[in-house]
């Protein structure tokens, strides 16, 4: 779990010092939370991986709580739209947001002027599901990690590499620069146009998540050829992290995830009520199950600080990634 790494531990630490000091000045504040209807805001279309999640979660909370749980799309801006709308709404817990690395990180460290603050307009709630990336390449391509490097070697600049989200874009750049090879990014707007480049041989190799390049691969189109993270994935469960197919050890966790968060200022005592219940519902052994067929891992057992922790330190990798880039345009 990406929370493990030791770079974060000081920050976990302080922040968890933190938060029952300030969670012990409104006990009150969760005694009659919820007493009306929740909205959660997507701020992506129906359909994909991040909708599936929200919806699972919602109907989860609603039967527990005995109260509505909307699910509400508010796709544009790369999820900006949706995390513009909760950063000016009420800090009483009735409306959060799913948010992703593309909201809290990638964003911020790549688009100017964005409508929101990262940092400060949202109170961290929980990661709640994490979508790892694989490296796949056609069933006629390479049959390993070691023979795409070599291959990308004898071949300078004219293989092309293609990737989906940012995220994707910048650990593709990541894999590339770690490996010593001179190819070509191909961004792609999602995984169906990344699905045809892979099929029609436009891009030689691609990252795209677990739950969308499963099919392609049990269908015989695809063949992956590493995950991109060091964690178990029980559906596909022999195949290897990038780091050790590529004998790179230095080649991290390079995958979406998917958190919860409120407004910022929402009592602390309405958030630990809230991530009491994401802890329940994604610890559950049929919810896990759920999401692992789709290729997704339920991680929603971290605390307000361990995320909040979290989103900082992804926030300096990543820039850093970007800086010895040289800034490139992801776009």
């Amino acid at each position: 779990m990406p929370l493990a790494r030791s770079a974060i531990v000081t920050g976990i630490v302080l922040a968890a010092a933190i938060m029952p000091a300030a969670a012990q000045s409104d006990p009150g504040a969760a005694a009659n939370f919820p007493n009306r209807p929740i909205r959660i805001i997507v701020p992506f279309p129906p359909g994909g991986p991040t909708d599936l999640t929200a919806r699972l979660f919602a109907q989860k909370l609603s039967e527990r709580w005995g109260k509505p749980v909307v699910v509400e799309n508010r796709a544009g801006g790369n999820s900006a739209m949706g995390a513009q709308q909760i950063a000016k709404s009420a800090p009483d817990g009735y409306t959060l947001l799913i948010a992703m690395d593309v909201t809290l990180v990638m964003n911020p460290i790549t688009t100017k002027n964005l409508p929101y603050d990262a940092l400060k307009d949202f109170a961290p709630i929980s990661l709640t599901a994490q979508n790892t990336s694989l490296l796949i390449v056609p069933a006629d391509g390479p049959q390993s990690v070691q023979e795409l490097i070599a291959k990308a070697k004898a071949n300078p600049g004219r293989l092309n590499m293609g990737a989906g989200t940012i995220t994707s874009r910048l650990g593709a750049l990541l894999f590339a620069k770690t490996a010593g090879i001179d190819v070509q990014l191909v961004p792609f707007k999602g995984s169906a146009e990344i699905g045809q480049a892979v099929l029609a041989g436009t891009v030689d190799f691609a990252l795209d998540s677990t739950g969308t390049s499963l099919p392609l691969i049990q269908g015989g189109q695809y063949r992956a050829l590493a995950k991109y993270s060091n964690r178990p994935l029980p559906i596909l469960p022999d195949l290897p992290s990038l780091g050790v197919a590529a004998e790179l050890p230095g080649l991290d966790e390079s995958s979406t995830w998917v958190a919860l968060v409120a407004p910022a200022r929402t009592a602390p005592a309405i958030i630990d009520k809230i991530h009491r219940e994401v802890a329940r519902i994604y610890g559950d052994p049929a919810m896990i199950a759920k999401l692992e067929k789709a290729g997704i891992l339920a991680v929603g057992s971290s605390s307000p600080a361990e995320f909040d922790a979290f989103v900082r330190s992804e926030l300096e990798r990543w820039s850093k990634v970007l800086k010895d880039s040289g800034n490139i345009r992801l776009d």
